[in-house]
């Protein structure tokens, strides 16, 4: 909303003052949601933010327990405060735009293509896509980015039989399950979940140690007349939970 020089708003009225407990908690959240200060950073001690905004400890006490509320921070006994890993939690039965959980988590989002490569499929390649004889397929690898931090490595193959549009899409400006989910229809899905140690690879697009305990969300979809895409989704471990919600049914354990 439009601002007056007097400090009224454009209907007229007087602005109200930010609460200095609300004005701390933005400048915490700022900083990490920039990743100015990323996961782990200890942020000042209470008594530290108390001389900088000149206010009581229970002013800062309020700020730093509605960021803990909000995930973004956690603390620890005789410690202090840090900034938390940031988690997602997806539905195990549901395809999900990966842009969507990273801001989802309040943090800027971003998409780096690593790797286009047409080809005609090999024998691994037709495992993948579960293909009867090799075809034409296009196979990208890709880093999504959660604010400053690698947030999951992707490794897809799309058949260009069941996508030929595939062939002339720009997955530099637009990430390719994004693409795939507005452009084309698919009517059956599997997800393979493994924990597994990042290989090299992995560990460098990662930013992590090599051998680090990664989630790997195997996913295939396909329509009616094959096989749509694969893709290998590697998250560093701590940074990604599957939850899946069920009822009873007639058969029991």
């Amino acid at each position: 909303m439009a601002r007056a020089a007097d400090g009224r708003d454009n209907t007229g009225q007087a602005r109200r003052p930010t609460a200095l407990h609300a004005r701390i908690q933005q400048d915490v959240e700022s900083r990490i949601v920039s990743g100015e200060w990323p996961p782990g950073t200890r942020i000042p001690f209470e008594h530290e933010l108390t001389a900088e905004y000149g206010c009581s400890r229970m002013t800062v006490n309020k700020a730093l327990s509605e960021l803990v509320r909000k995930g973004l921070i956690e603390r620890r006994r005789k410690s202090g405060s840090y900034v938390r890993q940031p988690e997602v939690l997806s539905a195990v039965l549901e395809i999900h735009q990966l842009e969507r959980e990273v801001r989802a988590l309040g943090l800027d989002y971003d998409f780096r293509l690593i790797e286009r490569v047409e080809r005609t499929a090999d024998d691994q390649d037709c495992r993948r896509l579960v293909l009867e004889q090799p075809g034409n397929i296009l196979g990208l690898k890709g880093l999504h980015i959660a604010g400053q931090r690698p947030f999951c490595l992707e490794d897809r193959l799309i058949s260009l039989a069941e996508v030929p549009l595939a062939q002339d899409a720009d997955f530099s400006r637009n990430p390719p399950g994004s693409w795939l989910l507005e452009q084309v229809p698919w009517s059956a899905a599997e997800h393979r979940i493994n924990a597994r140690g990042a290989d090299a690879h992995a560990a460098r697009a990662l930013d992590l140690a090599e051998g680090t305990p990664c989630l790997v969300i195997a996913r295939r979809t396909w329509n009616a007349n094959g096989s749509i895409t694969q893709v290998n989704l590697t998250y560093p471990g701590d940074m990604h939970t599957l939850v899946a919600q069920f009822g009873p049914s007639l058969r029991t354990a």
